[in-house]
């Protein structure tokens, strides 16, 4: 068995595909690794949150040695049930003007769980090509069929439901807001529309994921942006990215979140977050609402890379702080991204299977922490380290 591990191993190096663990050392809006420091350009922390000293300096002194609990010691349907559990539900569903939520570990568990429980082989579910790759496992979990359009193809998404609406009780259609490899989005006002025209026969189930804390007035995504969150039965995202925590949620009505809780295996069957996860996500998302200048300002220095890869003649289908720059083989990724380390930016290559073969590149994930100086800087570097590929989206 282990001689097999390691030819696998071999052939993933070989390919430049293989994956070791990076030694970081964090100093907020930068690593540190070899003893170089760089700025970090591979982040999710999208707000700059989870680097803001003062942020954390100032939670600290909400806690006491009795608020501060490392850990729930059991599942929610026993004895990790705790208070701030459901002031943090309360508090979202007070946002997001929904009737209940419901908080999980990780996106991932949400996912996973989620989809499966809320599905039967009487369902079909359309998702999108490039949903991720929890959304893909949840599916493969649940006993439903499943058709997987093109990317935001939603002609062809529109003729599926067409075609199997008699054959099936229900349809689930399955989308991300804003996509995590090519920072593209889904048209939400256009699904919702869709939903409406089967509403007997069509569920709509979006991760917001990518868009949490980044969009909308009060930071609650894309759904919030297009003004269409009450038409989506199944709105979930996490507080792993933007939020700077741990943890998912979704938004739904009180039936589904009383449904899930008697449902969704991942959260029956796992320990609970610790409480004091859970305190310091209330405590950041009691303030979104009023984090619109960090909004504004990563909008900005997305709009500024955008188009600059376009005057370099790279277009570009990235609508968001997440911007693909494609290199093609895994090798020329790597390449390019030693590269920019060498000169003080922490950017990873983003290599199959995370992407499809052909269609490496590097994923740049813009935060708020970053100034616009920095930006230029890192503009004029990659245009002497990297000849325009023509396109910049796998799927164009």
């Amino acid at each position: 068995m282990t001689d097999s591990m390691q030819q696998t191993l071999e052939t993933l190096e070989r390919q430049g595909n293989l994956r070791r663990l990076p030694r970081l050392t964090h100093k907020g809006r930068f690593v540190e690794t070899d003893g170089k420091e760089l700025l970090n350009l591979s982040s999710n922390d999208y707000l700059g949150l989870a680097a803001d000293r003062n942020l954390r300096a100032e939670f600290l002194e909400s806690l006491t040695p009795d608020s501060f609990l490392p850990s729930a010691s059991s599942s929610r349907l026993l004895t990790g049930n705790y208070a701030i559990s459901e002031q943090l539900e309360n508090a979202l569903a007070t946002l997001f003007g929904s009737e209940a939520a419901l908080v999980f570990n990780s996106g991932y568990h949400a996912n996973t769980g989620l989809i499966p429980a809320i599905t039967d082989s009487q369902t079909l579910i359309l998702a999108d090509k490039l949903i991720h790759a929890s959304l893909i496992d949840g599916i493969r979990l649940s006993e439903a069929r499943s058709i997987r359009y093109r990317h935001n193809d939603l002609n062809q998404l529109e003729r599926l439901v067409a075609r199997y609406a008699s054959e099936y009780e229900r349809i689930l259609i399955v989308t991300e807001s804003i996509f995590s490899m090519d920072g593209d989005e889904a048209d939400l006002p256009r699904l919702v529309s869709l939903r409406r025209s089967y509403a007997d026969k069509v569920w709509l189930y979006v991760d917001e994921a990518h868009a949490f804390g980044v969009r909308g007035k009060q930071g609650l995504g894309c759904a919030e942006e297009k003004g269409c969150t009450h038409d989506i039965d199944f709105l979930v995202g996490t507080f792993g990215k933007a939020a700077a925590s741990v943890g998912a949620y979704i938004v739904c009505r009180k039936v589904v979140r009383d449904f899930l809780v008697n449902r969704v295996r991942p959260f029956i069957f796992t320990t609970a977050l610790p409480p004091v996860n859970l305190m310091w996500t209330h405590f950041i998302v009691q303030r979104l609402p009023q984090m619109a200048d960090r909004r504004e300002h990563l909008s900005s220095l997305a709009t500024l890379l955008r188009t600059s890869l376009q005057m370099q003649g790279l277009s570009t289908c990235s609508t968001s702080h997440i911007i693909p720059i494609l290199a093609g083989s895994s090798t020329e990724a790597t390449r390019l991204a030693r590269q920019l380390q060498r000169y003080g930016f922490y950017v990873l290559p983003i290599r199959p299977p995370t992407v499809p073969e052909g269609t490496s590149r590097l994923r740049i994930s813009l935060t708020a922490n970053i100034t616009q100086e920095e930006m230029q800087a890192f503009l004029t570097l990659l245009t002497d380290q990297h000849s325009p590929t023509k396109t910049n989206c796998e799927h164009l």
